[in-house]
C-alpha cells in the first residue's frame, strides 16, 4: 500500500459500518494514507475480507465486530481495539439503514427505534466512548457521516426514520462540535452524495407498492442513468479534510 499519501501517520482510525459501501471505502482510503484502522461493523465475515485487503497491500487493520446500538458491543469493541492499536484518534462514525422505508402508518414503532438506535444513538454512542480519551490528549478528529435527506427531508417520502436520524445527527454534529471548540477535538459531519451502494441496491429491490412507485422509481432511474458516484469517490472527498481544523460544518460533496 502507497506511502506517498501517509500524512495520518499511523494515527488509530476506527471506521463503523466498514464491511462494504462508503464506510468500506473510507477505511481503505485511510489505511492507504498511512492510518491504521479498526473495522467495526455487524458482519464479521464482510469486515475480515476489507481487513485482508487492506493487509495484503501493506496496510494495518483490525476487526472488531460489533452492533452499534448495544451499548455492550460498542465498549467491548473500544476496548479491543485499545488493546492492539491504542486509544482511537479518528472516529468516523457511518454505519446506518435506510429501513423501515414505507408509509409511515404502517410502520412498526419498535423498527423506527431501532432504526434510530443504529443511525443517531449508535454515533453517539461510539463518540462517548472515545471522546475522554481524545480530550485527555487534546486531539482528536469525529466524522459523522449524514446525508443530503438532512437538509432536505421531504426528498424520502416513507423514509421518516433515515430523515429524522440523519437531522438530529447533524444536530448533535454542530452542538457537540460547539462545546468542545478549542479542545484540539473536532466533529464535522458529512453528505456523501449518491453513492453506488447495497443501500441503494436494497431500494431498487423492493416492490413499489411497499416503498411507493415514485419512489422507487426514482431510485432505479439514477441507477440506470449512470448517476450514482462510487464509494471510493466518496472517500477521496472525505479522508483528505479530516485532518484539518474545520469544526461544526457539514461537508457537502456536491458543493466540491
Amino acid at each position: 500500500m502507497t506511502t506517498s499519501l501517509g500524512t495520518f501517520g499511523g494515527r488509530v482510525a476506527l471506521v463503523s459500518g466498514a464491511g462494504r459501501g462508503i464506510g468500506r471505502a473510507i477505511a481503505m482510503e485511510l489505511a492507504a494514507r498511512g492510518a491504521r484502522v479498526a473495522l467495526l461493523a455487524r458482519s464479521a465475515s464482510e469486515l475480515g475480507a476489507v481487513a485482508e485487503q487492506i493487509h495484503d497491500r501493506g496496510g494495518s487493520a483490525f476487526v472488531a465486530r460489533a452492533d452499534v446500538s448495544e451499548l455492550d458491543d460498542v465498549a467491548e469493541a473500544v476496548r479491543s481495539i485499545g488493546k492492539e492499536f491504542g486509544e482511537v484518534e479518528i472516529l468516523v462514525n457511518n454505519a446506518g439503514v435506510v429501513w423501515p422505508l414505507a408509509p409511515t402508518v404502517t410502520i412498526e414503532p419498535a423498527d423506527w427505534a431501532k432504526a434510530i438506535g443504529i443511525n443517531l444513538i449508535g454515533a453517539a454512542t461510539l463518540t462517548f466512548a472515545v471522546l475522554p480519551a481524545m480530550l485527555s490528549r487534546g486531539w482528536g478528529r469525529i466524522v459523522n457521516v449524514s446525508s443530503s435527506r438532512a437538509g432536505h427531508p421531504a426528498g424520502l417520502n416513507g423514509g421518516n426514520a433515515y430523515a429524522t436520524s440523519k437531522a438530529g445527527l447533524e444536530a448533535h454534529t454542530v452542538n457537540l462540535a460547539e462545546e468542545l471548540a478549542g479542545s484540539g477535538v473536532t466533529v464535522n459531519a458529512y453528505r456523501p452524495g449518491s453513492v453506488d451502494t447495497s443501500m441503494h441496491e436494497w431500494i431498487r429491490q423492493q416492490s413499489p407498492e411497499a416503498v411507493g412507485e415514485a419512489l422507487h422509481a426514482r431510485f432505479t432511474g439514477m441507477h440506470e442513468d449512470g448517476k450514482l458516484i462510487p464509494p471510493e469517490e466518496s472517500a477521496r472527498y472525505l479522508v483528505p479534510r479530516i485532518l484539518g481544523d474545520d469544526n461544526a460544518k457539514i461537508w457537502d460533496i456536491r458543493e466540491g
